[in-house]
């Protein structure tokens, strides 16, 4: 199992590679994270790959490569009982089940990451401040898919995303206070498609 600090070591890389599209040098993470010391990183970094989440490629700056692994809080899979079923309509008899639920096949697979939503861009789409969402890393994405985009390689927002017959770009908010935002293609780049959300109410 992973200390609190790896883990954040982990999610800082995660999300630096999200944002520029190369990995971190020792230095920009230990910047990041407010660690003085690179020894200190390193050995975080030894640990993340112990776990089998990175893969470090020597003598190369920028070496540091994610696996697509789970990571251990999720590895072996987050079980809950299923207790039935339970009307979102017409009321039914609620039935106990012995069934259980792996939570794990429906998020954990290789290629996929989790980001926290900031803002309320997306919430007819049912996604809120503070929600998590499920992506899966790609760099493509079909009209209408809800996207992870990258925009002049410094901002990455959460938008649905539709192409133009002059072949620009536009994200599209779902939010009846927010316009689309058109883009010349070339400075936005697909970093990934969200393929589910989840939320904790406590």
């Amino acid at each position: 199992m992973l200390t609190d600090r790896e883990r954040e070591t982990y999610t800082f890389i995660q999300d630096f590679i999200l944002r520029q599209g190369y990995a971190p040098k020792l230095r920009e993470i230990a910047a990041g994270l407010g660690i003085r010391s690179r020894g200190t990183v390193h050995r975080y970094l030894q640990a993340l790959v112990e776990a089998g989440l990175i893969e470090i490629e020597p003598d190369r700056a920028r070496g540091i490569r994610l696996t697509g692994e789970a990571p251990p809080a999720a590895r072996g899979g987050a079980v809950l009982p299923l207790a039935g079923r339970i009307a979102a309509g017409r009321p039914i008899e609620a039935i106990p089940g012995h069934d259980e639920v792996d939570l794990s096949q429906f998020f954990v697979r290789p290629d996929r990451f989790v980001l926290r939503v900031q803002g309320d861009s997306m919430i007819g789409a049912g996604i809120l401040d503070g929600d998590m969402v499920v992506v899966e890393r790609r760099d493509h994405a079909d009209d209408g898919e809800l996207v992870v985009a990258l925009i002049d390689d410094e901002e990455a927002t959460l938008k649905y995303l539709r192409r133009n017959g002059d072949g620009s770009v536009t994200l599209v908010p779902d939010h009846p206070d927010m316009a689309p935002m058109r883009y010349d293609a070339r400075r936005v780049r697909i970093q990934g498609v969200v393929v589910g959300q989840f939320r904790a109410y406590r």
